[in-house]
């Protein structure tokens, strides 16, 4: 009978041991250097930066006022200054080309064989992708990116270190405004960014998820942005990304019996 007990007992101990076990996560913040808020930084924005070809294919949703649509896509973007969209439709038709750079952009309408070019401006690229977003904004939101370059020399407002993220704060007097960004301590990639006043109103927010290690860099698969003030919001979801790589690069050509329509 002693045996028996004693057999039930180690049963019970090693099920309590597996099932605790099974619940710790692979690596925790005391697997991992931390690192203190400068170097946080550097290597997020060095991070950032180090993406200089990105290639993606997937879905994106684009919300504003009037206006919700999806569609598939596959977009090139080559730094520092051109993006290039193709927009499918169903079963894989192409319905657009669009190339935009820091100074002109190019739409081509494909059902309609017609080609619409001139230089850009905030307003012009407003009316392309339906949302209050502006160049390089929108370079980092395809990538899933943060510009932290107005931190890179600035001690946060708060610094703290919870189970497995980063949670680092600033605030801009001159904006006024608060930044509030979330690190996942591991691969260093940023999963939420909150943009407040200093009433506690929200005007930006960013969520990333699906993380990939590419070239050394955490690329969310997942990511969605959303401007509260103007209530638009970008949502994408990628299915294959590749970056960095010589493959990656722009190849649009005017068909040369497209109409042209200067705009």
């Amino acid at each position: 009978m002693k045996k028996y007990i004693l057999a039930v007992i180690i049963s019970i101990n090693l099920i309590l041991l597996v099932g605790v076990n099974s619940c710790v996560p692979s690596q925790t913040s005391e697997d991992v250097e931390i690192l203190p808020a400068d170097r946080l930084v550097k290597r997020l924005e060095a991070n950032r930066r180090k993406i200089r070809a990105f290639e993606g294919n997937g879905t994106i949703d684009l919300k504003a006022q009037g206006f919700d649509n999806s569609a598939s896509f596959r977009v090139v973007m080559v730094k520092p200054d051109s993006i290039y969209f193709t927009v499918l439709g169903p079963f894989g038709i192409e319905l657009a080309q669009i190339v935009v750079t820091k100074n002109e952009f190019y739409f081509y309408e494909t059902l309609s064989n017609t080609v619409y070019q001139g230089g850009l401006n905030d307003e012009i690229l407003q009316s392309i992708f339906k949302v209050n977003i502006s160049f390089n904004d929108l370079i980092d939101a395809l990538v899933g990116a943060v510009n932290l370059t107005d931190n890179l020399y600035k001690a946060p407002t708060t610094y703290q270190v919870v189970y497995d993220k980063y949670l680092l704060s600033y605030n801009d007097s001159t904006r006024n405004v608060v930044s509030n960004y979330r690190v996942d301590i591991r691969d260093l990639g940023i999963t939420n960014y909150v943009v407040r006043d200093f009433k506690g109103k929200t005007l930006l927010e960013g969520e990333y998820s699906k993380f990939n290690i590419l070239d050394g860099v955490a690329i969310p698969y997942k990511i969605l942005v959303s401007n509260k003030k103007d209530n638009q919001t970008i949502n994408i979801t990628y299915k294959n990304v590749t970056v960095n790589t010589r493959n990656i690069f722009i190849d649009f050509r005017l068909p040369a019996d497209a109409t042209v329509i200067q705009w």
